[in-house]
């Protein structure tokens, strides 16, 4: 019975009869399916095993809840929007715009256009200078991690920064400052330096990301006239990259403009309103002609240089020369010159016999055409360049051995600085500093003199209205002299220059034209004709043109020679001519006055006017607050005829203080400029 149920179980069935050697392909695989059906789970089982492992050290090294996130291809969850656009890192990662000033990335001929975004080009040396067609020059910084900023894509807090000179947006620049988001764990930078317009339509962002709520709540926050604005920058302007990882999960990449740091920017403000700038405004502090008195004697008793770091003997002859002045005897009257024309005409007339006698001076021969060493003779800057001209061709002052030397001249041309470097229209005046913060620098590390002194004894000449900017900081203790002798604006009374900017109309003969007609035959009241620069010029016009005959008041004169003729014989015929502030305090017009025998009616707040330290304004000119334009007739009338006449005599006397000439005449325009600038280091002189 037992072998009889062992042979019926042994039996073969009709499926044991498919899978036999009846059938042996089938057969075959049958028994492969078994094989394979075995190690499939088997490995089944060690997979299931690794992965539970995984997940329990995950579980216990990232409390974050990041281990599932951690299997992914590339540790991140990409979405996209139905529009598109590029792959954003996560739901962490969203947009959050502060500011419309965004980027136009079509002036960035480097980089490649990827719906709106700014990405790198490639790079194949992580963190060197990228050379780019349009001239800029792109710094590849790495991040924290290492990775570049073309390796993060578009996990970025991208800051757009200019480095220039920005008026009147101090309010809005705090309101940024005030919420940005600032996370510090990973950070890149990208640097531009060229000229770059800055402007992306905000619709067109807030199409690219679904931030609508933060972005109108961060938007809502600034003024109504920056709705649309264009940045112009250039020279050295920084577009900056910072990775910000908020922990939210509606926290990430910012784009904003901080303009905290910014100097020198132009803001184009589009409608409505516009945002005025520093020249447009009248000047927040004024610092009337008697107060500038009591600064520049306070100044005379307390010097601002530092201690020489080792004596010299130059030094002690300087400090002599001062004893020699300050004891010289007053005279009231003397016969080569005009005393009412001066603070003191003893002092002065020692103190340039002295420096007529002992002045030696160094001229640096560092520095390449045309910035250096290249005089212009012609037009409005003409005062730097005839300085330069003469005193780089002076052999009587003018030593080779530096070691001889009092002074120290720095021969460049801020009008040919502006004229090689300023990208026009950029309105960015950066890298026009940094060139001068350069040669500088070269100095210093060449010779030992500018460290003794920290630069105090060494000048610069220059006419240009952007050099108090220029020279700021790095030639901060040096002497300037200064057509835009600004006292609001950096210029140091005392020991700062106020330099005439004279109009030279000939380079051959400056002094065409010289000369005006007697005071008998002066019919006109006052004269003025100019351009509209500025705030003030529009205020005189509007209170005075056309307003009275005695007042010839008028705008911009027509081109032409006989248009500039009969400029000249307004200022021949004038007792009084006008002389109100352009786009800084300066005006030719001070000069020309002068030059035609006209008496200068100054109208600019904290102005100071040439040779200050020296000459006596009070003697030959008019000098008025601007908010005085409304009664300057009454201004002008109320001057008795016998006062008038003397201003008049003291303008032609003055005169010779103001001309220049081919070869330097004693008292002329290069020797008085020469003469406050040895006259100021003087009186601010540190022995050891």
């Amino acid at each position: 019975m037992i072998l009889l149920c062992c042979s019926e179980a042994h039996k073969p069935s009709s499926t044991d009869k498919f899978y036999s050697g009846e059938f042996p392909v089938m057969d075959l695989l049958y028994r492969l399916k078994r094989v394979f059906h075995n190690k499939i789970q088997r490995w089944l089982f060690v997979v299931g095993m690794v992965a539970v492992t995984h997940l329990l050290f995950q579980s216990l090294l990232l409390p974050y809840g990041k281990a599932l996130r951690s299997l992914l291809p590339d540790e991140e969850a990409s979405i996209r929007d139905e529009s598109s656009h590029p792959n954003l890192r996560s739901l962490t990662n969203f947009v959050i715009v502060r500011n419309p000033l965004t980027v136009n990335d079509s002036d960035f001929t480097s980089f490649n256009k990827f719906d709106g975004f700014v990405k790198p080009g490639d790079n194949s040396n992580t963190g060197k200078d990228i050379e780019v067609d349009s001239g800029m020059k792109v710094m590849d910084i790495e991040t924290k991690n290492g990775s570049t900023f073309e390796e993060q894509g578009l996990d970025d807090f991208i800051e757009l920064v200019t480095d220039g000179e920005v008026d009147n947006v101090e309010d809005f620049h705090k309101s940024f400052a005030e919420d940005s988001v600032n996370n510090g764990e990973n950070s890149s930078i990208l640097e531009l330096a060229d000229e770059t317009k800055l402007g992306l339509p905000l619709e067109q962002i807030k199409r690219k990301f679904p931030t609508e709520n933060i972005l109108e709540q961060h938007t809502s926050q600034l003024p109504k006239e920056f709705g649309d604005a264009e940045i112009a920058s250039s020279a050295v302007p920084q577009l900056r990259t910072e990775v910000s990882n908020a922990n939210s999960s509606a926290a990430s990449v910012v784009l904003k403009t901080n303009l905290a740091t910014s100097k020198n920017v132009s803001a184009r403000i589009g409608t409505p309103g516009k945002k005025k700038m520093r020249c447009d405004m009248p000047p927040k502090s004024i610092t009337l002609i008697n107060e500038m008195d009591s600064i520049l004697m306070r100044h005379r008793r307390s010097s601002r240089s530092m201690r020489p770091r080792w004596s010299s003997i130059r030094d002690r002859e300087i400090l002599a020369a001062r004893t020699e002045i300050e004891k010289t005897p007053i005279a009231m009257n003397d016969r080569e010159l005009y005393a009412p024309l001066y603070r003191n005409v003893s002092m002065f007339k020692r103190s340039y016999e002295l420096m007529d006698r002992i002045l030696r001076v160094y001229v640096y021969k560092d520095g390449s055409k045309p910035i250096f060493h290249q005089p212009i003779l012609k037009g409005l800057y003409a005062s730097e360049g005839w300085f330069m001209k003469l005193m780089e061709g002076n052999k009587r002052f003018v030593v080779k051995d530096p070691r001889k030397a009092h002074l120290f001249y720095m021969p460049f041309s801020s009008r040919m600085l502006e004229y090689t470097l300023y990208v026009r229209n950029s309105h960015n005046r950066t890298n026009l500093r940094q060139h001068l913060k350069e040669y500088s620098e070269k100095i210093a590390a060449k010779y030992p003199y500018f460290n003794r002194t920290g630069g105090a004894d060494h000048f610069l000449v220059a006419c240009h209205d952007w050099a108090p900017y220029e020279t700021r900081h790095h030639m901060e203790h040096c002497i300037k002299a200064l057509c835009n002798a600004d006292v609001t604006a950096g210029f140091k009374l005392g020991r700062d220059v106020s330099l005439p900017e004279t109009y030279v109309r000939s380079a051959r003969n400056p002094l065409r034209d010289l000369g005006g007609k007697p005071p008998s035959r002066r019919s006109v009241l006052c004269f003025y004709a100019g351009s509209m620069h500025g705030y003030l010029r529009p205020i005189l016009i509007k209170h005075w043109k056309d307003k009275d005959p005695d007042m010839k008041i008028f705008g911009p004169m027509p081109p032409g020679v006989a248009s500039k003729m009969n400029y000249i014989q307004h200022m021949k015929s004038s007792k009084y001519c006008i002389c109100p502030k352009g786009y800084e305090v300066n005006s030719p017009r001070v000069v020309e006055a002068i030059f035609y025998e006209c008496v200068p009616v100054i109208i600019s707040d904290n102005f100071v006017p040439p040779f200050f330290e020296v000459l006596n304004w009070g003697a030959f000119s008019v000098i008025i607050a601007e908010s005085d334009i409304p009664n300057l007739k009454q201004i002008l009338l109320s001057i008795p005829e016998e006062k008038y006449l003397q201003m008049q005599l003291a303008v032609r006397k003055v005169q010779r203080h103001f001309l220049w000439h081919a070869k330097p005449q004693k008292y002329d325009l290069f020797y008085m400029t020469l003469h406050s600038i040895w006259y100021n280091r003087v009186y601010q002189i540190k022995a050891r």
